[in-house]
């Protein structure tokens, strides 16, 4: 029996490989097992923040839809993309994430065929970012336990050199200087906006969990960063990062410690824009598509190719300009910063990180704003808040708990804007269900008061205290045309 059971898997294996399809140039791929790191902090992050941690899922659909579309929809993609994908993440998916991690190839079964080597290569990075957050989120571990288990992570990623993003910092000429680069951003505007906004979260999660000095600041400090992230996709694209999101950038200060994860996930990001390219640029023939992101791939894998210094990276970082990439992570109760060149800028650097020109048609700045300048603390001109902002953040919070304590749902409901995030106790509530749940947790128990306010141009965060709970809610609240609505509450 098990004899005849062998022949029979032995023969399908074959049969499968034999059919592999013709699209992929007749190549055999393996396959890749992937496999979490054993640790005593995996899930953390997904326990500790779990309104951040729906929207990888998100994520992970838009990355895949994003591929498959551009490979499968030809001379549509443009209105497939733009209009009915963007629309179905920014008004549905983003607003209610999946609970569970999605199965990538069943979104993308045509280009997962076409290039299941850098689809590997992504998962693994994926692994990678998912068990940094959870490490940097586990209060359990102190300052010096968290560098050893992140290095620990590392060398671990690193055991799959045919997976791993090289930790070499690479030029900008891979992604932009290539045959078929720009074809992407250039036609793709919103698209590519909000492929770059999820990489600004991706990176920005890490700054609040590093400079963070107590768990309800860490707590703040993730829900402002996705509540940032949330405001970038309205009146799209205008608010959408204008150049790729670096991480010394977005997250200097967990750039600064991790050093070799920053670079790693630069890395990964930018081959995500080159394969958008490969597949969007009708100048890659079909039959020559999966060649080109399997050359782009181990160009991404060595650290040879397109190396540039460590300082390189961090000046061509800073001269790029944090105000055109969405802003530092930790900033985001701050203005949201105006960008310093026209959508569609490109800039050129020589591998001292130093700009050597430009092209795209568009005139260069005369001094581009380095990062550290861009995020020094000071309003932009004309966007101070106003004197009675507080006021009026401190009215809603009061007026809202009332609602809360009594159980009122009908006047729950209009104080909570439409895209609202509310988690209780680590569970994300649906959005059809959020006042009533609001009500269920809070009803006789909303009497409390305001702890702290900080308001700064469109964007607030508040904690409020009860009498009779032991935990501090934490509450983000945006400012809209018809007053301040909460787009943010953890309990």
């Amino acid at each position: 029996m098990k004899r005849n059971t062998h022949t029979r898997l032995l023969a399908i294996a074959l049969g499968a490989l034999v059919a592999f399809p013709a699209q992929a140039d007749a190549q055999w791929s393996q396959v890749y097992e992937q496999a979490y790191l054993q640790a005593p902090h995996n899930w953390v992050f997904r326990t500790e923040h779990p309104a951040a941690d729906r929207l990888f899922n998100a994520f992970d659909y838009g990355h895949a839809i994003l591929y498959e579309k551009l490979y499968t929809s030809r001379g549509k993609a443009v209105e497939e993309l733009e209009v009915k994908q963007y629309n179905y993440l920014t008004t549905k998916l983003l607003v209610n994430p999946p609970r569970v991690p999605l199965e990538e190839l069943a979104i993308e079964p045509t280009y997962g065929r076409l290039a299941p080597e850098a689809r590997a290569m992504f998962e693994w990075a994926h692994i990678l970012h998912r068990q940094a957050y959870d490490i940097l989120a586990d209060d359990r571990l102190n300052a010096t336990e968290q560098r050893r288990e992140i290095d620990r992570l590392v060398r671990y990623y690193k055991t799959r050199p045919s997976l791993a993003f090289s930790s070499k910092p690479k030029t900008m000429a891979l992604m932009q200087e290539q045959p078929y680069s720009l074809a992407f951003r250039n036609n793709y505007p919103k698209f590519n906006g909000l492929i770059w906004a999820y990489h600004w979260l991706q990176v920005g999660l890490y700054e609040p969990l590093v400079t963070g000095a107590t768990a309800d600041a860490r707590r703040a400090g993730v829900l402002g960063a996705v509540a940032r992230f949330k405001s970038m996709v309205v009146d799209a694209p205008e608010h959408l990062p204008y150049v790729m999101p670096m991480t010394a950038a977005v997250a200097p200060e967990f750039a600064k410690q991790y050093q070799e994860l920053a670079i790693i996930f630069d890395n990964l990001h930018s081959m995500h824009d080159v394969i958008s390219d490969i597949l969007a640029n009708p100048s890659v023939p079909r039959n020559r598509k999966r060649a080109e992101i399997l050359i782009a791939a181990e160009q991404y894998r060595d650290d040879t190719t397109e190396v540039m210094s460590v300082d390189g990276w961090l000046r061509m970082s800073a001269m790029m300009g944090v105000e055109n990439m969405g802003g530092v992570a930790t900033d985001v109760f701050t203005p949201r910063p105006t960008p310093s060149v026209e959508r569609g800028y490109v800039m050129r650097h020589d591998r001292e990180g130093n700009m050597i020109g430009e092209h795209a048609g568009h005139e260069m700045a005369a001094t581009p704003t380095p990062a550290a300048d861009a995020h020094a603390g000071h309003q932009m001109p004309g966007m101070a808040a106003p004197a009675n902002d507080s006021a009026q953040v401190n009215d809603v919070l009061k007026r809202f708990f009332a609602a809360l304590d009594s159980g009122d749902v009908a006047a729950i409901s209009p104080m909570l804007a439409a895209g609202a995030t509310v988690a209780i106790t680590g569970v994300t509530v649906p959005a059809a269900d959020r006042a009533s749940a609001l009500a269920r947790a809070f009803t006789g128990q909303g009497r409390g008061e305001v702890r702290s306010i900080q308001v700064n141009g469109q964007v607030a965060w508040a904690t409020w205290r009860g009498e009779a709970l032991a935990t501090t809610v934490s509450v983000v609240l945006s400012k809209t045309t018809t007053g301040w609505l909460i787009v943010q509450l953890q309990r």
